[in-house]
């Protein structure tokens, strides 16, 4: 392990994370509002811990499978910790353990909350909170790859260690060049949804922050009642709709688009399944809800909305859907598990693992019949190895298993089942809201400090997909070779 080039590429991350508190500090000035000192100190600390460590000098700048698990799994921790301090040192969360929470909520796009009055709170300090979605949507080390170049040679082994999904490809042969092209994708859709959303109605500003919220999947707003503020307008609704589908998506297909290559992405088995599960799921729910809501638009509005932000892991609510039929509840649960495509910013199981553990299960059946048949599990046309295979089928089943402990774990507290599965669920796939305890008017604040550290490291398991965090675990890790 090169333990110098971890620390060299960790003070990166940290330099890089100092320049990202700047936009809200310059919202804090702007308005005149106390937080600003909050923000000025916690850049000083920072930069005290980051420059050191960025200037250490180093033999080699080749970054081994090792190192890049070391420097995801740290940076993450670092980055949430350090981000918390603006919370802690403006008073706006004065727990370091619930300023851990929201931060790490906010950087693993989950949405989960345990602030009660949002509307109380700064406007540096709410637009940090956002901005945080936007940061860890696509991955600090892929925005750091993409943005400085001391990340050197073997980049490669961190995109594959932070990006979301069973399958990482360059989409060129370089990868700050992969990096760049995928955050081209991200900036876009950023801009033209903040764009369409003042248009809508919205200052600049909350334009900005509910940009940041849908396009990173995650959930945060400047409203206690989240978009349910905005009711009255169907336009800013149908557009959040859009652009939370649009971001569980796979980014490398905006590249194929840019290309050219519709065919391609009209044709990708996981897109399909995606949208399918997405238009069946609507369908269901406008349905059994039917005279809930003053007409048909009323009721297929919300059940879009309520679909596109579960299964994107977005987190964002225009109704309590707490209150809906126990089967459009179940809908909405089953969604949890599912989320959105591999390479997007959606947390969860991810389509693309799900599409291939049901032609796996098809080829099982088709074997009982053809014991000797050859029955290949082909994605796109491609070929999916056993290796791939067998991996996707471990990730299934250790999800299943953290679901499981989690929700025992958190049993503890007292809560129902139905409390204690779904903020398991919630948390772990990067959703925010759950039901009852924490259902989308309610907030994590009443757990206790061992739970919100638990519930936690969920989301820091859901983000970088168990394995990355789970090989760091094992006592040869750590051993120089």
């Amino acid at each position: 392990m090169n333990y110098r080039r971890v620390l060299k590429v960790l003070g990166s991350l940290l330099l890089f994370e100092a320049l990202t508190l700047i936009p809200p500090l310059a919202i804090s000035i702007y308005h005149n509002q106390h937080d600003r000192q909050a923000f000025l100190y916690t850049i000083a600390i920072i930069l005290a811990f980051s420059i050191p460590m960025s200037l250490l000098p180093q033999k080699s700048n080749r970054i081994k499978a090792k190192e890049a698990l070391s420097i995801v799994t740290l940076g993450w921790l670092l980055v949430a910790f350090f981000g918390s301090l603006p919370f802690v040192f403006s008073g706006s969360i004065p727990s370091v353990i619930d300023a851990f929470f929201e931060t790490v909520s906010g950087l693993t796009t989950t949405g989960a909350t345990i602030i009660e009055d949002i509307e109380v709170l700064p406007r540096g300090i709410l637009f940090w909170r956002s901005f945080t979605h936007w940061i860890g949507g696509m991955g600090i080390l892929v925005l750091t790859l993409a943005i400085l170049p001391t990340i050197g040679v073997g980049g490669f082994q961190i995109f594959k260690a932070e990006s979301p999904g069973p399958i990482s490809d360059k989409l060129v042969p370089k990868m700050k060049d992969t990096a760049k092209i995928l955050y081209s994708a991200y900036l876009g859709i950023t801009v033209i949804q903040t764009v369409m959303l003042y248009f809508g109605g919205l200052s600049l500003y909350e334009a900005l922050v509910h940009t940041f919220g849908t396009v990173g999947t995650g959930g945060f707003s400047t409203r206690n009642a989240s978009i349910g503020a905005f009711n009255y307008s169907s336009y800013i609704i149908m557009v959040i709709s859009f652009f939370m589908i649009a971001s569980g998506v796979n980014f490398s297909l905006y590249y194929e688009m840019y290309k050219g290559r519709w065919r391609n992405v009209l044709k990708n088995s996981e897109f399909r399944a995606y949208m399918s599960i997405i238009f069946i799921s609507v369908l269901l729910i406008t349905v059994n809800l039917n005279g809930l809501y003053s007409s048909v638009f009323e009721t297929f509005k919300h059940s879009l909305f309520q679909v596109a932000s579960i299964i994107t892991t977005t987190g964002y609510t225009t109704a309590d859907f707490d209150q809906w039929n126990s089967f459009s509840k179940a809908i909405l649960f089953t969604l949890m598990f599912v989320g959105g495509c591999a390479g997007s910013t959606g947390g969860s199981i991810k389509v693309i693992r799900l599409v291939i553990l049901f032609k796996l299960v098809k080829r099982e059946i088709k074997k009982i019949l053809h014991p000797n048949a050859y029955v290949p599990i082909q994605i796109n046309k491609k070929m999916v190895s056993n290796d791939v295979v067998a991996s996707i089928t471990s990730f299934f089943f250790l999800y299943l298993v953290i679901f499981a402990v989690g929700t025992l774990l958190i049993s503890l507290e007292g809560v129902g089942f139905i409390t204690a599965s779904s903020a398991v669920a919630a948390t772990l796939g990067n959703i925010g809201p759950g039901f009852e305890m924490v259902g989308p008017t309610m907030t994590y604040s009443h757990f206790s400090i061992p739970s919100k550290l638990l519930l936690s490291l969920m989301m820091l398991f859901g983000r970088l997909e168990l394995f990355t965090i789970f090989v760091m675990l094992m006592p040869n890790f750590w051993i120089n070779e």
